[in-house]
């Protein structure tokens, strides 16, 4: 019952291409490793070479759908951008989590909700963009480091915290307290849960002495009951989690903010039910995960 990360990108480079944090040398090239152009002189062949090693598309929980589908296809052209205009990964990041957290207010906004929830949904597959790109800079710059993987963490809970808070807004219908606006509250804290949950199965092994992964593989992510086993596999089939993703929520806001448009209803009544789904969602995927993860070896 994993909750997808979007891109989460800044993945060691293969083997026999790993050099030191930081940098190039005098002459051009990055210290260490297989040479290659200087980031002024790289072509978008040498981007997708080096910042998209063999592998990246297909990591288990970590490459986002709409990645393997068309954003790593699109991703190369803009971090060679990136890396002619001069910009460093962690930059990268920092934008990452400002067009995250700008979805979310902008879907808050008390305008035109079809006109908000189109700018949000933009705003979220830049976000999604930069996600890709900060991690193939980082790669290509031999620029990876425990700081930027935490940025990215970081910048993942921000963005859907702040979409699922916005929603709570939209459905309330402007800027003011009550109801739906503490039900999207309870989503974002939820959603936020989950990521916790993950992140604290690597705390937990780390501060008890144990390495990141629990040996044994995809065995160690089952469930030892089998009751619960075959519940996460049906959860996991149905991918009902997905819609708290930024990506997806995103594009049901967007959906929902039409339905409301076209079917003139009185008031947001289809971003009102998306908002109690995704309540219901976030909460019991809370408790579900949380259960599937002292019910396996991960804590093992």
């Amino acid at each position: 019952m994993e909750a997808e990360i979007p891109g989460r990108s800044r993945s060691p480079e293969p083997p026999g291409d790993a050099g030191p944090p930081g940098g190039e040398s005098p002459g051009g090239e990055p210290s260490g490793g297989e040479p290659r152009p200087h980031r002024k002189g790289a072509a978008v062949a040498d981007v997708r070479r080096y910042g998209q090693p063999p592998g990246l598309k297909d990591r288990r929980n970590e490459e986002h759908w709409a990645g393997r589908l068309y954003m790593r296809a699109l991703s190369p052209y803009f971090a060679w951008i990136a890396l002619r205009l001069g910009f460093s990964p962690n930059q990268l990041t920092y934008l990452m989590m400002l067009s995250g957290v700008a979805a979310g207010v902008v879907v808050s906004l008390p305008a035109s909700p079809v006109w908000t929830a189109v700018a949000g949904a933009v705003l979220i597959q830049i976000y999604l963009l930069l996600d890709c790109v900060d991690g193939e800079v980082a790669r290509y710059l031999r620029q990876t480091s425990v700081a930027g993987v935490f940025l990215d963490r970081i910048g993942h809970y921000l963005s859907e915290v702040s979409l699922l808070i916005g929603l709570g807004f939209m459905a309330q219908g402007g800027w003011e307290n009550g109801g739906w606006a503490e039900l999207g509250l309870v989503a974002a804290l939820g959603a936020a849960l989950i990521k916790a949950e993950t992140d604290n199965v690597v705390v937990a092994r780390a501060k008890s002495g144990l390495p990141a992964d629990p040996s044994g593989g995809d065995r160690a992510l089952r469930p030892r009951s089998t009751g619960i086993a075959l519940a996460r596999q049906a959860a996991s089939t149905l991918r009902f989690h997905r819609i708290i993703g930024a990506v997806e929520l995103s594009l049901l806001i967007l959906a929902a903010a039409l339905l409301d448009s076209v079917f003139g209803a009185d008031g947001p009544v289809a971003v009102r039910v998306l908002m109690v789904t995704v309540a219901a969602v976030a909460v019991l995927q809370t408790l579900l995960h949380l259960v599937s993860i002292l019910a396996s070896r991960r804590l093992k």
